[in-house]
C-alpha cells in the first residue's frame, strides 16, 4: 500500500502483476466500502491511496473523473463502490457477502439502496451550513434510519447477514463509523432515546468489534480532523492525520 496520497506531480506504484489494485484515499467513505470487502473476502491487493485535492495526472488515465474508489484487474477498471463490491462478491467465491438464494440477494440490494438518504443527510450535518438545533438534526437522521431499522427489526438478526456481517453491513457501516462526528460539529450528543432506532444502535456497537471493521477502524476523531480541510477551505495534508 502507498503509504501517502499521491499527488500531482508523483509517479503510479509499479504494479505486480496479478494483482488486485485499488485506488483509494484512506478517510473516504466509499473507498471504505471496498476496503471492507477486500479484507472481508480475504482477497491479496495492494491499496493505492490518491489525494483527491491534487490528483495526480497519472490518475485520471485510471479514472477519467478522479474519483475513488477505482479497481484495477488486469486491463478492467471497475469504478463506484458498489459496483466494485458485487464485482469482487461475484468472481471471489470465498467468505460470500450476499446471500445464495436470488430473492434473498435482490433484497439485500435493494436495503442497499435505502442507505443513500442516510448518507446525504449525515454529509448535510457535517459539511453543510444550515443552523439547526441538535432535536432538528436527530429528526431528520431518524426520518432516514427508520427504514433500515424497520429491515433489521424484521429480520431479528444481530446483523443485516445474520449472524455474522454480510454485504449490507458493510455497505452502511463507513457512516455509522463516522456517526460519532456529528456530535464534535454540534458540540453535544443528539438527543437519541433508548426507545429510538434501539437495534441499529445495538447492530452498530456489535459491528465496530467485527474483526474486519475492527482492524480498519478511525474513529470520529480522525474524520473530524479530515473535515477540517473542508470546512476551512485548507489545503489537505491526510498523511499527517494518522
Amino acid at each position: 500500500m502507498s503509504a501517502n496520497h499521491l499527488a500531482k506531480g508523483s509517479v503510479e506504484p509499479p504494479r505486480k502483476e496479478g494483482l488486485l489494485r485499488l485506488y483509494s484515499m484512506q478517510f473516504c467513505p466509499y473507498a471504505h466500502r471496498a476496503r471492507l470487502v477486500l479484507k472481508a473476502k480475504d482477497i491479496p491487493h495492494d491499496i493505492v491511496n490518491v489525494n483527491l485535492m491534487n490528483k495526480p495526472e497519472w490518475y485520471f488515465k485510471i479514472h477519467p473523473e478522479g474519483k475513488v474508489p477505482a479497481l484495477l484487474d488486469g486491463d478492467k477498471v471497475v469504478v463506484e463502490s458498489l459496483d466494485i463490491c458485487d464485482y469482487l462478491d461475484e468472481k471471489y467465491a470465498q467468505n460470500p457477502l450476499y446471500p445464495a438464494e436470488p430473492a434473498a440477494k435482490q433484497r439485500d440490494k435493494e436495503v442497499i439502496q435505502k442507505i443513500g438518504p442516510a448518507t446525504g443527510v449525515f454529509s448535510k450535518t457535517i459539511f453543510g451550513n444550515e443552523e439547526k438545533s441538535p432535536e432538528e438534526w436527530l429528526k431528520e437522521l431518524l426520518d432516514v434510519l427508520q427504514p433500515l431499522e424497520d429491515e433489521l427489526t424484521v429480520r431479528g438478526t444481530k446483523f443485516f447477514g445474520g449472524d455474522k456481517p454480510g454485504m449490507v453491513d458493510y455497505m452502511l457501516w463507513p457512516w455509522a463509523e463516522r456517526a460519532g462526528t456529528i456530535a464534535i460539529k454540534l458540540g453535544k450528543k443528539l438527543p437519541i432515546e433508548d426507545n429510538q432506532i434501539p437495534n441499529l444502535r445495538a447492530w452498530r456497537k456489535a459491528l465496530k468489534v467485527d474483526p474486519v471493521a475492527s482492524e480498519l477502524y478511525h474513529g470520529p476523531e480522525i474524520f473530524w480532523k479530515v473535515a477540517q480541510f473542508k470546512l476551512k477551505n485548507a489545503e489537505p495534508n491526510y498523511d499527517s492525520i494518522l
